[in-house]
C-alpha cells in the first residue's frame, strides 16, 4: 500500500552529482547518484520520517552493530571512513540550495533506506545513549525498539542535537529526469541495486521474494493472529511479544504440498517441483523454486516499480489450501503420540521423546533416578505454540504432514480439500493412519533424519491418507 511518510531535507556537508549531465557514455542512464557526507544531526529528519521497509533485511542488534557502535564512542571523527554508510532511494526530491535535497518517500515499500539498516540502527543507539539509563539503552535489540525510544525521547535528542558533527557518508539514489516516465524508470532497477548492494551481506531469497510482492497473495488468505507472527522479511515481524517468529522459508516450504499436486497434474505454466523431503531438510531450495515459479509471467505480472501481482488461479488456489496446512501440521504434531499409543504401544518410552512432567522428574531427582526423559519447560506445537505433553524431533512425522497431498483433489486447475473439514477429517483417522506408519518408524529405528530423508516415506504417507478416503469419503 502506498503511504507518504513526509518531506525530509537532506543537507549534505560536501556532495557530489554521478553522472551530472543525466547520460553516461552517451547512453541513459535512469538513476543519478548523489554522494557526500551529512553531519549526523542533520540525519534526525531522516530518523523521524523513514524505516526500514525498503531494505530487504531489518536491522538487529548484533556483533556488527557493536563494532560500529566502538567507532562512533572512540573515534567518531573516523566514522565517515570506516563506513560505507547509507544507500537511500526515492523518486520524489527536489535540489535546494546549498547542497540541501528534500525527499519523500511515497512508497515506503520499494522507496527509502536500502542499504545501511545496521549503520543507521548503531547511529539511532549512538544518539540515545546519551539521553537513557545503561539498563533501558541495553534492551534495545532491534530496529523497532529502537524507534519507539527514539519517539519517546525525540525532545531530549534535541536539546543535545548539535553535539553529534561526525560525518556519515550518504549515498542518494535519484531518478535522471523529472517526468512519471523517468520516476517509472527509475523505480523498476531499484530492487537490483538493493539487492546487489546486500549481496555482501548474503542477502536471503526470502528477503528477495518478499520485495518483489511474492508473499503478498500469501499475507491475504492467513489469519491475522498468524500473518503478523511470521517473519515476512529477515529479522523482522510484526508482533513484537513474540521472540520466536514463524520463519516464512517453512510456509514455503508447505506451500509445495500443494504445487506439487498441481505439478503432477499439468497444471503449473512450466514443469517444476521439490522432492518431498527437500520441504524439511533443504527449505532453501524450496525457496529457490518458489522465487522461479512466481517469476514467471504466466503466474504473476509487473504491477508497481519491483513489485509484482499473482494472476494464476491455479497458484492462487495453492496459497488457500497452505492457510490451512500449518493449523493442521500443529494438529498431527500434537495428536500422533496419542494415535500411536491407540494400539498399547509407548510413544513416551522411546529415548528421543521427551515427556513434559515436572512432578516425576522432581521424584526421579529424588529417589535418584534417571530423569532425561523428562522435562521443565513446556514444549509447544510449531507454528501456533499450543501447549503440548511430548516434545520430539518434527522430523518423526514431517512425511504425514506431506501426506496431507492424499486428502487434495485437483479440479478445474485449481487443487482443494477433497474433504469438507480436514481438521476432523485428520482427528478421526490419525489413529488408523499411525498404526500404518509406525511401520515407517520402526525400519528406520525411530531415526527423524532417516524417515525424513527417505522419499519413500513420503509416498507410504500420501498413500495411507488416500486410502483413508477412500474407505470414509467425506467429500466437500
Amino acid at each position: 500500500m502506498s503511504t507518504n511518510t513526509g518531506n525530509i531535507i537532506i543537507r549534505f556537508a560536501h556532495v557530489a552529482t554521478q553522472p551530472s549531465n543525466n547520460r553516461e557514455s552517451g547512453a541513459e542512464t535512469p538513476i543519478t547518484r548523489l554522494v557526500g557526507f551529512v553531519s549526523a544531526k542533520h540525519l534526525l529528519p531522516l530518523f523521524d520520517q523513514a524505516e526500514l521497509t525498503a531494505n530487504p533485511r531489518s536491522s538487529r542488534r548484533n556483533s556488527v552493530v557493536e563494532d560500529i557502535l566502538q567507532t562512533l564512542q572512540a573515534s567518531p571523527e573516523l566514522f565517515r571512513y570506516k563506513s560505507k554508510g547509507i544507500l537511500i532511494g526515492t523518486a520524489d526530491y527536489l535540489p535546494l540550495e546549498r547542497n540541501r535535497f528534500r525527499i519523500c518517500f511515497s512508497d515506503p515499500d520499494i522507496e527509502g533506506i536500502l542499504d545501511g539498516g545496521h549503520n543507521m540502527l548503531a547511529i539511532g543507539l549512538h544518539i540515545l545513549q546519551q539521553v537513557l539509563d545503561e539498563k533501558a539503552w541495553r534492551r534495545i535489540k532491534s530496529w523497532a525498539a529502537m524507534k519507539e525510544a527514539w519517539d519517546e525521547n525525540r525532545d531530549l535528542i534535541d536539546t543535545i542535537k548539535d553535539s553529534f558533527d561526525f560525518y556519515v557518508p550518504v549515498e542518494l539514489l535519484v531518478p535522471s529526469g523529472t517526468t512519471e516516465d523517468d520516476k517509472d524508470a527509475f523505480l523498476m532497477p531499484l530492487l537490483e541495486v538493493c539487492e546487489a548492494r546486500n549481496n555482501n551481506a548474503q542477502l536471503p531469497i526470502e528477503a528477495k521474494s518478499n520485495k518483489q510482492g511474492f508473499y503478498d497473495a500469501m499475507k491475504a488468505v492467513m489469519p491475522d493472529s498468524f500473518r503478523n507472527r511470521v517473519e515476512w522479511r529477515p529479522n523482522y515481524w510484526e508482533d513484537t511479544k513474540e521472540s520466536r517468529p514463524v520463519k516464512v522459508r517453512d510456509l514455503v516450504a508447505l506451500t509445495w504440498i500443494p504445487l506439487n499436486l498441481l505439478n503432477e497434474e499439468k497444471q503449473l505454466p512450466k514443469v517444476i517441483g521439490v522432492s518431498p523431503q527437500n520441504i524439511y531438510r533443504n527449505k532453501g531450495e524450496c525457496s529457490k523454486r518458489f522465487e522461479e515459479l512466481m517469476s514467471l509471467d504466466d503466474v504473476t505480472q509487473k504491477s508497481q516499480g519491483p513489485r509484482r501481482e499473482l494472476t494464476n488461479r491455479s497458484v492462487r488456489s495453492a496459497f488457500k489450501v497452505l492457510s490451512d496446512l500449518p493449523r493442521l501440521y500443529d494438529l498431527i504434531y500434537e495428536q500422533f503420540p496419542g494415535a500411536y499409543n491407540q494400539e498399547n504401544r509407548r510413544f513416551g518410552a522411546n529415548p528421543i521423546v521427551k515427556t513434559f512432567a515436572p512432578e516425576r522428574r522432581r521424584s526421579a531427582i529424588a529417589a535418584g533416578k534417571e530423569v532425561k526423559g523428562y522435562i521443565n519447560s513446556q514444549p509447544t506445537t510449531p507454528f501456533f505454540r499450543h501447549n503440548v505433553y511430548y516434545k520430539y524431533p518434527e522430523g518423526l512425522i514431517i512425511p504425514l504432514v506431506y501426506g496431507l497431498k492424499g486428502l487434495m483433489v485437483v479440479e478445474d486447475g485449481e487443487v482443494r480439500w477433497a474433504v469438507g473439514d480436514p481438521d476432523e477429517f485428520v482427528k478421526e483417522h490419525l489413529a488408523r493412519i499411525a498404526n500404518a506408519y509406525q511401520l515407517v518408524m520402526n525400519m528406520a529405528r525411530w531415526d527423524p533424519q532417516k524417515i525424513s530423508k527417505d522419499p519413500n516415506s513420503y509416498e507410504f504417507a500420501v498413500r495411507e491418507f488416500r486410502n483413508a478416503l477412500r474407505e470414509f469419503p467425506h467429500t466437500a
